[in-house]
């Protein structure tokens, strides 16, 4: 048979069958689109943890008071020290290394209010650096003073979306600005394009770092965001700054350094690894698909025993009886893999409108190996069924019912 021929022949045998076709079309599809699914939502939860830490800049290092070593916590989290950090670390760094971009973080949460409009507001206190090492965009007036950070001024910088809630109508700019008991002067807009890991510093407000000290009565750094500006390499900046800090508190090693990139790279292969097996859930469903297609494949070619006989009657050898079947599994496979990706791109779409803080997508490599895959499991399974059609006696096939 010419290959046209073999292809009008296997479409006409599937026409004919269609609740047979029609099963195989649903199981090899709904493989598909389940790996489709299942590798968009890995790397959706990839893309959000790289999203979270888009706010960080590069090379980038924290400073946090405590070790676990000297408090028994975890640093990030609950590590406290005898020993805070202090503005005076701050210069000693900025002294000993060049290069480096230093910004300072106070943390705390205020009553933000403008004439009747009020709201809790997380209060930053900070210095110019911050919007460099955290990647903040200057949309209105200016940014934070620069000079000595021990000097405390009233002013502020408030975020986007506080300034759209406080100030519906009218520019910030020039505004007075109430902070608990202490007014700021508004005198920069700015927007910050990441979630900050929950942190929604569109809603906070920055103030000058000895500010915040005299708001908060304390003397002491949450954090010490430290930036490379130099190429310098970030492993040993991390070492320099822990052996600098480590003679400035007598030898005592009492600060953790963290380094973002470490901690997203990590983040990385395990959620590489959560993808791939996500991937192999799916591809155990081509496996099912592939055995219910073997299964019906053997029933059709005993249903079809009478068709064979009649054609290997008229001439047809081993090899043009396998073709035949081999090309219907490979039509069907074809046809399913398409559909299953096109369901899939779709349950994709709808999911990212239904939530779209969760950035959904499928990979490349993923969705060329689903559609690759389909057909070849489909034709190894099928090979089986096709080859002992293949290898009936035409006698034996014809009496395997009327014709």
């Amino acid at each position: 048979m010419r290959s046209t021929d073999l292809l009008s022949f296997a479409l006409a045998a599937l026409v004919r069958q269609k609740l047979r076709g029609v099963m195989l079309l649903l199981a090899i599809g709904i493989s598909v689109a389940s790996v489709v699914v299942m590798t968009a939502l890995g790397q959706g939860a990839k893309n959000f943890v790289d999203n979270e830490f888009a706010f960080l800049g590069k090379d980038l290092l924290i400073l946090l008071p405590g070790k676990k070593e000297t408090t028994g916590g975890l640093p990030p989290i609950t590590g406290a020290s005898a020993r805070d950090i202090t503005l005076d670390d701050m210069r000693y760094l900025q002294q000993q290394i060049a290069d480096i971009v230093v910004a300072p973080l106070i943390v705390g949460t205020t009553e933000a209010s403008y004439r009747a409009r009020n709201r809790q507001a997380i209060t930053l206190g900070t210095s110019e650096a911050f919007f460099t090492t955290h990647n903040l965009d200057l949309i209105a007036g200016q940014g934070l003073p620069k000079g000595a950070v021990e000097r405390a001024q009233s002013v502020s910088v408030i975020g986007s979306d506080l300034a759209a809630e406080l100030y519906p109508q009218q520019s910030p700019l020039g505004q007075w600005l109430r902070l608990d008991n202490r007014r700021f002067r508004v005198i920069g807009v700015f927007q910050s394009n990441s979630s900050n890991m929950g942190l929604r510093l569109n809603e906070a407000v920055l103030i000058p770092v000895a500010s915040a000290q005299a708001l908060f009565n304390t003397s002491g750094l949450f954090r010490l965001f430290i930036q490379s500006a130099g190429g310098q390499s970030l492993v040993r900046l991390q070492q320099r700054v822990i052996h600098l800090m480590a003679d400035r508190h007598q030898g005592v090693e009492d600060i953790t350094v963290l380094r973002p990139d470490a901690l997203l790279s990590t983040f990385g292969d395990i959620l590489l690894t959560l993808t791939l097996a996500v991937a192999g859930i799916g591809t155990i469903s081509l496996v099912v698909a592939g055995i219910m297609m073997m299964n019906i494949m053997l029933i059709s070619t005993h249903q079809r025993a009478s068709e064979i006989g009649l054609l290997k009657a008229l001439g047809a050898d081993n090899h043009t009886v396998r073709a035949i079947f081999l090309t219907e599994a490979a039509l069907l496979s074809l046809a399913g893999a398409l559909l299953g990706m096109v369901c899939g791109y779709l349950l994709v779409a709808l999911m990212a409108w239904w939530y779209p803080a969760f950035p959904l997508a499928v990979p490349l490599w993923a969705a060329v190996s689903a559609f690759c895959c389909a057909p070849l499991v489909a034709l190894l399974f099928a090979l089986m069924p096709a080859s002992r059609a293949a290898q009936k006696p035409p006698v034996e096939s014809l009496r395997g019912g009327a014709l």
